[in-house]
C-alpha cells in the first residue's frame, strides 16, 4: 500500500531563519530556501575587484554613490535576501542602508556567473531584481568573457547591450561611466 502524506510540505524559510545561519558561511535566502554557496574562484574574485575599482573610482570622483561587494545582504522580502557580487547605491538611495543590510533594491547590481550561482543569477534572482526595481543589472560571464547590461523599464528588464572582452561597457544609469572590458578579464 502506498500512502501519500500531503501535509508534510517543506517549511519555507524566512529572514529570521536566515539570520540563524553560521557566521562566515556564504548563504542566500532564495525563494524561501536557504542556499549555501561555495566560495568563488580566484578568477571570479579578480574580476570582481577589477570591476569594483572602476565603479569605486567613478563614484568617488563624482560623489554620487557607494559600491558594496558580497557578502552584503540585500533584503527584498521575508523570503528573498541575496548577496550580490557588486551593488551600487546612488546618494538618493542611501536611506536603504541599515546597520546590517540594504533594505530594498540597489540602483545597480553586477552578478559574476559561477557554477554554484549561475542558475539563480540568470533566473530567480534576476526576476526579483526586475520586480523590485533594480535600475540596471550586469551579468558578467568569466568563461565567455562577456557582459550583458539590462535596464529596468516599467518593472521589466530590457537587454541594452551584449559585450565581449574587446568592447567598452557604458552604464546607462551612470552617465559617463565606462569600463574597458580588457581591464577586467
Amino acid at each position: 500500500m502506498i500512502v501519500f502524506d500531503f501535509g508534510s510540505e517543506k517549511k519555507q524559510s524566512t529572514y529570521a531563519d536566515y539570520l540563524k545561519t553560521p557566521e562566515g558561511g556564504i548563504f542566500q535566502l532564495i525563494g524561501g530556501e536557504i542556499i549555501e554557496m561555495t566560495s568563488p574562484s580566484l578568477y571570479h574574485q579578480e574580476i570582481l575587484l577589477n570591476i569594483v575599482s572602476e565603479f569605486r573610482n567613478f563614484l568617488l570622483k563624482n560623489k554620487i554613490g557607494k559600491v558594496f561587494i558580497a557578502p552584503s545582504d540585500v533584503y527584498f522580502t521575508e523570503i528573498e535576501t541575496y548577496q550580490p557580487d557588486i551593488l551600487i547605491l546612488l546618494t538618493e538611495s542611501f536611506s536603504k542602508m541599515k546597520e546590517n543590510k540594504i533594505e530594498g533594491a540597489p540602483d545597480l547590481i553586477v552578478e559574476i556567473l559561477s557554477p554554484s550561482t549561475a542558475y539563480y543569477d540568470l533566473k530567480h534572482k534576476k526576476s526579483i531584481y526586475e520586480k523590485y526595481g533594480v535600475k540596471e543589472y550586469w551579468i558578467v560571464d568569466p568563461i565567455e568573457k562577456t557582459v550583458e547590461i539590462f535596464q529596468n523599464q516599467n518593472a521589466k528588464f530590457h537587454l541594452i547591450v551584449e559585450l565581449t572582452k574587446t568592447d567598452t561597457a557604458k552604464s546607462p544609469l551612470l552617465a559617463g561611466m565606462t569600463i574597458e572590458l580588457e581591464k577586467i578579464f
